[in-house]
């Protein structure tokens, strides 16, 4: 149910991969009725538009040639009413599904390194969270995309809780995926993202931290929706 009688903020959600950040960030946006913008999906787009082209093979992001591919990709999201949330679309092709794979996130990280991929993103961000009314998530939302937010979230769980609840939501979706592979990858992005030269994974200042290891989504939004109410 939407609550419009709180005024209209800027939310931002940062933190590590697999805590959930997009589910929680989903079901402020629809509680409140504000707009929800998947900031890491956008990059997993970017990603598999370069997979798509050839500009990474065998694993190895050959950065110039996705740099190149940045003028031919348009992003949208479009509301998909049986979901009750937004797809994601690159050059008017649905890729929801595509830029969940371990393939795409074995990439991510040293695409969303690349200084013109973070440059481009950034201002389409920006641009989408002018008027306020906006939840994102990501890596870098609160001291980077929205450093000015009314209110920064920083998300964590454990490494083996977020591998166990990434390895469940992909085998739901009939995906053959190993555990260890997952938990693997799991950490590597951890370092990867707390370690790139560009916008690195940190909390900001004045974030409020969320350790949902043993949280529900329910305790989850009775915890934010406390924080938003104490900004009025």
């Amino acid at each position: 149910m939407q609550d419009n009688t709180l005024k209209r903020i800027v939310i931002a959600i940062d933190g590590y991969s697999s805590c959930g950040k997009s589910t929680f960030a989903k079901a402020i946006a629809a509680r409140l009725g504000y707009i929800f913008i998947d900031t890491g999906a956008m990059y997993r787009a970017v990603t598999l538009h370069a997979l798509t082209h050839g500009a990474i093979r065998s694993g190895i992001v050959h950065e110039e040639e996705v740099v190149a591919l940045l003028d031919s990709v348009d992003i949208s999201f479009r509301f998909n009413p049986e979901r009750g949330a937004s797809d994601i679309y690159v050059n008017g092709d649905l890729v929801e599904g595509r830029i969940r794979t371990i393939e795409v996130s074995n990439c991510v990280s040293r695409v969303s390194a690349i200084p013109a991929v973070r440059t481009k993103l950034v201002a389409m961000q920006q641009e989408m969270g002018r008027r306020r009314g906006v939840v994102m998530d990501g890596r870098d939302i609160g001291t980077v995309v929205f450093p000015d937010a009314e209110l920064k979230i920083f998300m964590t769980a454990d490494p083996a809780v977020r591998a166990r609840r990434r390895y469940d939501e992909l085998t739901a979706k009939g995906q053959q995926v190993s555990y260890e592979e997952i938990e693997r990858n799991i950490r590597d992005r951890d370092y990867q993202d707390e370690h790139r030269a560009i916008a690195p994974l940190r909390k900001a200042a004045d974030a409020v931290v969320l350790d949902n290891s043993r949280m529900t989504v329910a305790e989850q939004m009775t915890w934010v929706m406390e924080r938003i109410a104490a900004l009025q």
